[in-house]
């Protein structure tokens, strides 16, 4: 019976032996797809992200901006990644939007693995400061005072800031005209020069602007105040009654292929939770307005049902679709 001993013995030498062989994640450089462009509040965010995944476990992480077609270009490269760890996603909400609207996204939410939502970016609804609406009541009576005279800016139909407006008009019944730009420092430029009347852009686009009296802001569309600008309402708060009020942000995440190992995506996630316990590294994803989530997989998992859904309502109600 020795040598059954013995040789049990070795085996499990063996086998410890592999694990120790084994080399543990990331043992070379991960990129970060980032589908837009650098500067842009994604790539900002997966640039903090990536500064503090490379400290935390010693491999570079490194930021490839892949931007085109509202996200469409870099998702579809991430879904098509070997699902090892060493390609990710900055994944936004529009990889929840685009598959209603193209015919031919590329990816679907099948492809993607959640690893935790960095941040969530609600919109602001504003106004130029020499808006007769100081309120989001006035701006719905002035609306409906001028039917189809007043317009807003967004960039463009499959943009988060369309959505948000055209929300905004099936909950409202006003009426009013889409102008649509390239991207958030036209549709900034087209406030500044009272071109159009209104917008929803994303927090950061504006925060500064608004703090500074240069945009007026009538009401943030997340589910609470922002703690960049506490006296300003959501719309839930300022709808007039009678009226339903809705929730409209979008969020900046990390995810990766589907079918990267389970202990890949939590030791990422692991790395990016401790590294927000530094205020420094909070403050810094917070001070555009933005705020900072890292929720668990599990948890981020959960939360896209409800996304996919509503988008899919909406864009339904509104008739769109790109070819």
């Amino acid at each position: 019976m020795r040598w059954i001993a013995l040789f049990a013995l070795a085996a499990v030498c063996l086998a410890a032996g592999k694990i120790q062989a084994q080399p543990q994640y990331p043992d070379r450089p991960v990129k970060i797809i980032v589908p837009y462009i650098a500067g842009s509040a994604p790539d900002v965010a997966a640039r903090q992200a990536a500064g503090k995944l490379t400290a935390g476990l010693g491999q570079q992480f490194i930021v490839d901006n892949k931007p085109g077609a509202s996200g469409n270009i870099g998702g579809e490269a991430a879904a098509r990644a070997t699902p090892d760890g060493y390609t990710l996603l900055l994944m936004t909400g529009n990889h929840v939007i685009n598959p209603f609207l193209y015919a031919k996204p590329g990816y679907g939410l099948k492809d993607f693995a959640p690893i935790t939502i960095i941040t969530r970016l609600p919109s602001l609804m504003v106004v130029p400061p020499s808006s007769p609406a100081k309120t989001v009541a006035e701006f719905i009576a002035l609306a409906k005072s001028k039917p189809g005279q007043l317009n807003y800016g967004s960039g463009g139909i499959v943009s988060l800031a369309n959505l948000s407006a055209q929300a905004f008009r099936l909950a409202t019944g006003i009426d009013y005209v889409h102008v649509p730009y390239k991207g958030a420092p036209d549709i900034v430029r087209g406030l500044l020069g009272e071109q159009i009347d209104v917008a929803f852009p994303t927090m950061p686009t504006v925060v500064r602007l608004a703090q500074q009296g240069s945009l007026r802001p009538l009401a943030v569309t997340s589910a609470k105040r922002s703690a960049a600008m506490p006296d300003v309402p959501t719309l839930l708060e300022a709808m007039p009654a009678g009226l339903d009020g809705f929730v409209q942000d979008s969020w900046l995440a990390l995810a990766a292929p589907a079918g990267t190992p389970p202990a890949i995506i939590e030791r990422v996630y692991a790395t990016l939770k401790k590294a927000a316990e530094a205020p420094e590294f909070r403050t810094a994803l917070s001070s555009d307005g933005s705020e900072v989530v890292f929720n668990t997989p599990a948890e981020f998992a959960a939360m896209l049902p409800g996304e996919s859904e509503k988008y899919q309502q909406l864009i339904k109600k509104l008739d769109i679709k790109i070819e």
